[in-house]
């Protein structure tokens, strides 16, 4: 089993952290209230992707990999937003997101943005 590079997982974690914070403030300051309580459920999860992406590029990892562990990492997001804890999610899913690009480092054969 692959060992972790903890370079990546600190870069991707800062990186992860940074693009969903800007995003956030971005889409908070130029969309009503009432448009993420209709449309959060799909914004929130685009959002995640599209800066998961901006990561996978910015560490020259492989995107669907780093993409696959987006989808894995934002489903205690899912859970925490329904339980009515949406930024813990959000710090869970970075914790998990960048161990899983940390891991990917590391692991043989390792392909870059492919």
């Amino acid at each position: 089993m692959a060992a972790m590079d903890r370079s990546v997982l600190w870069r991707a974690a800062v990186a992860q952290l940074l693009a969903v914070a800007a995003l956030s403030a971005l889409l908070a300051v130029t969309l009503p209230h009432d448009f993420f309580d209709d449309w959060g459920w799909v914004t929130g999860p685009v959002a995640w992707l599209a800066c998961s992406a901006l990561t996978a590029w910015a560490l020259k990892l492989e995107l669907r990999a780093v993409l696959l562990g987006a989808v894995v990492a934002g489903v205690p997001s899912a859970i925490a937003v329904i339980a009515g804890v949406h930024w813990l999610g959000v710090a869970i899913a970075v914790a998990a997101f960048a161990a899983w690009c940390g891991w990917l480092a590391r692991r043989p054969g390792r392909a870059l943005w492919t």
